[in-house]
């Protein structure tokens, strides 16, 4: 696997983001909500008739009936309801972490311990089919923003895990996930891009996993307009810049349609990830590239130039 030594650009505010240092972990009554939440969005329709399932595998769990020290489940072998539920996850450490995701696994859980998942269709993206909005392009020539890459990680998970408006006061992004996933980020695996304004505070941001020439999309969050989507063009741009032929976005929502991802069968997705996961990679710290013009970034262009032959 390639490596790079690059250290991002730092923004400004950057140095009063990465000051900040570990937060406190998640006080009792924030447990408890979260607890409340969480079970009000299970027991949703449809998410309901996946609830007896669920429970059985805890449950299991909990009785010492499943072996804890059971290897990486078969995704092949996932539920169908829940859609994708493929067993619980005892080791949140890197290198299960990373094991899971070259896969087809992700950890996922509201309540209750970790769970690998393994939907029977992905939201993906071929890096040449990333498509840009003509207002998008305009911020992005207009440079209102700045966009740094693992200059703020944490901050950028927590702010992926802040209360949305109009959307449900619940996130799995809990303060064990989190440091998680600062150890990925440590270890090279984990990366985040930030947004900043012309003051210099964090607009928005995006963060996910690489393995290989694979970007495994976690979340994205925008406190002003546009900010994530900058983020994610600049992302984008930059994987296939370097190489990688994949984003991986797990569930259909209406944003990452609009980007180009499509609804790809697990089966031919993990067919892919066993190509495309061991093949090069960039580990270790990311920065931007200034040479790369992101705003007028031709995604096919990107692909014919990558085909030729060295």
């Amino acid at each position: 696997m390639n490596s790079t030594s690059e250290t991002a650009v730092a923004a400004p505010g950057y140095e009063a983001a990465a000051a900040a240092g570990p937060q406190p972990g998640e006080a009792l009554p924030d447990k408890l909500r979260r607890w409340v939440l969480g079970a009000a969005w299970s027991l949703m329709p449809p998410r309901t008739w996946g609830v007896p399932a669920a429970l059985w595998m805890v449950a299991s769990h909990y009785a010492g009936l499943r072996d804890t020290d059971e290897g990486m489940p078969d995704p092949e072998n996932a539920l169908t309801n829940p859609d994708g539920l493929a067993g619980i996850c005892h080791d949140m450490g890197v290198e299960s972490l990373m094991a899971g995701y070259r896969a087809g696994l992700f950890p996922f859980s509201h309540i209750g311990p970790q769970k690998w998942w393994a939907p029977g269709v992905r939201m993906v993206l071929a890096l040449q089919n990333f498509h840009m909005e003509k207002n998008l392009r305009r911020r992005l020539r207009n440079r209102h923003f700045t966009v740094t890459f693992d200059a703020a990680f944490e901050d950028v998970v927590r702010g992926c895990g802040e209360p949305r408006p109009g959307h449900l006061n619940l996130t799995w992004i809990t303060p064990d996930v989190i440091k998680a996933y600062v150890e990925l980020h440590r270890a090279g695996h984990a990366h985040s891009v930030e947004v900043w304004d012309g003051e210099g505070n964090l607009a928005g941001g995006v963060y996910g996993i690489a393995a290989g020439q694979v970007f495994f999309t976690e979340s994205q969050f925008a406190r002003q307009r546009d900010a994530s989507k900058v983020g994610f063009a600049t992302l984008n741009c930059h994987l296939q810049n370097w190489g990688f032929v994949l984003n991986d976005g797990k569930y259909h929502n209406a944003h990452l349609a609009r980007a180009g991802f499509e609804l790809m069968p697990r089966s031919q997705f993990n067919a892919l990830l066993a190509r495309h996961c061991p093949a090069g990679g960039r580990r270790g710290p990311w920065a931007v590239d200034d040479t790369l013009d992101v705003g007028n970034w031709n995604p096919r262009a990107g692909l014919e130039r990558n085909q030729k032959p060295t």
